[in-house]
């Protein structure tokens, strides 16, 4: 079986390659993936598989039946969505769309996602159960794609008993993968804060009620949750990257905008860890005469890769790759909306490897220069088909 995956990824190779530069040329944006969604149907009529589009707007769901299809139930995922950002690499399949960029992969994932599925149905009468087929919008943009395709229904009638999904790695070498078990990914919360003071010449601040002040203070006390109050065990990371002060060198504003995120591994501490935020803010500018708002906007949870079944996967990548070709990785404080589907069945995201050092392809995710060594895209199917497949041969005691 395994000679049959590689075969048929190397005969579909130049096809997924195909599709990856199209995605890529066209990129749309987060829960704008109307033509892509458009591009992955007509695909899924082409290789007869059968699906279902318009969840979540342009999410798709497909499936996938072996021989006995209610013996096992799986899902693989992918995401769809780009990014707001100018692409600068000088490649024939350069984005079209101005400003819209494939910086994150997903155009990889969706192509690989695609491939598997082909090579999946060419071989359905070979295995038993059934592989649901997961292309999920709006992954870089919360509420997230993820927990609106969970809210209308793909996960029930039948629900998987396990959940996979696979992101590109630039920090791997093309032909390697990598995975860890267990905590993976941090939670993500949205910190927006307003400080409002009274604004007026910079030449009389007596007068005023600085907020460009008030927020400095601010900033510089939020960081005592981190350096004073975090447990030392749970990984946490407060970062601020905007502030907004609309006044001139001589004139002190009214209000300051300041925007940030918080990011951790543990439920109670992140609830706690809010209501710091909260607190510290208000108080700080209360002092020094000022008033503030603060809006968290709690984003998505922490992923956990289920230890068991993580195991399997790379055990099943080592088979497929090679023990040297398969990588133990560090905890994230990046996030991911995969983790809503690993609060409802045992998942794991595993990452492959699509960097080329010799060919200078080495630019990290979300920048203007991301890419990936094409010939990742070769492995990257044949790996996805190689897991399912013997996924859906672990009966469910043994999944249990």
């Amino acid at each position: 079986m395994i000679n049959k995956v590689k075969g048929l990824a190397s005969q579909y190779f130049e096809e997924v390659r195909n599709i990856r530069r199209y995605l890529h040329q066209h990129p749309e944006l987060s829960s704008e993936e109307y033509n892509t969604s458009k591009f992955i149907s007509e695909k899924l009529t082409e290789y007869g598989i059968n699906f279902k589009g318009g969840i979540a707007k342009t999410g798709i769901l497909a499936s996938i039946e072996g021989k006995n299809p209610s013996k096992k139930i799986i899902a693989l995922r992918a995401d769809m969505d780009a990014l707001p950002i100018s692409e600068e690499n000088n490649v024939e399949y350069k984005s079209v769309n101005e400003g819209v960029m494939h910086a994150c992969g997903h155009d990889s994932h969706v192509a690989i996602l695609l491939g598997c599925a082909k090579i999946l149905s060419s071989l359905k009468n070979e295995f038993e159960g059934t592989i649901k087929l997961i292309f999920q919008p709006s992954e870089e943009k919360f509420p997230g794609g993820a927990i609106t395709m969970i809210n209308e229904g793909i996960l029930d009638n039948p629900k998987p008993q396990s959940i996979i999904a696979m992101h590109v790695y630039p920090n791997l070498e093309c032909g390697k993968m990598g995975v860890r078990k267990g905590m993976y990914m941090a939670s993500t919360d949205e910190i927006y804060i307003t400080v409002k003071g009274k604004g007026g010449h910079a030449a009389t601040p007596s007068l005023c009620i600085d907020p460009i002040l008030i927020a400095s203070h601010i900033i510089v006390s939020l960081q005592q949750i981190i350096s004073r109050n975090a447990p030392s065990h749970i990984p946490t990371v407060l970062s601020f990257g905007k502030i907004i002060g609309q006044g001139r060198t001589n004139i002190i504003p009214n209000e300051v905008r300041i925007e940030g995120t918080l990011r951790t591994m543990n439920e109670s501490w992140r609830s706690e860890a809010q209501q710091k935020i909260n607190n510290i803010a208000k108080f700080t500018a209360k002092g020094m005469g000022g008033e503030c708002d603060v809006f968290i906007d709690k984003g998505y949870p922490y992923l956990v890769n289920e230890e068991n079944l993580t195991e399997r996967i790379k055990d099943y990548s080592i088979e497929y790759l090679s023990k040297e070709n398969v990588e133990d990785l560090e905890l994230r404080m990046t996030a991911e909306d995969f983790a809503y589907f690993s609060q409802y069945a045992p998942s794991c995201l595993y990452r492959l490897g699509i960097a080329n050092s010799s060919k200078g392809i080495t630019s990290n995710l979300h920048t203007s220069t991301f890419d990936i060594d094409e010939n990742s895209l070769e492995k990257g199917i044949g790996l996805m088909a190689w897991i399912a497949i013997n996924e859906l041969s672990i009966n469910m005691v043994d999944n249990c």
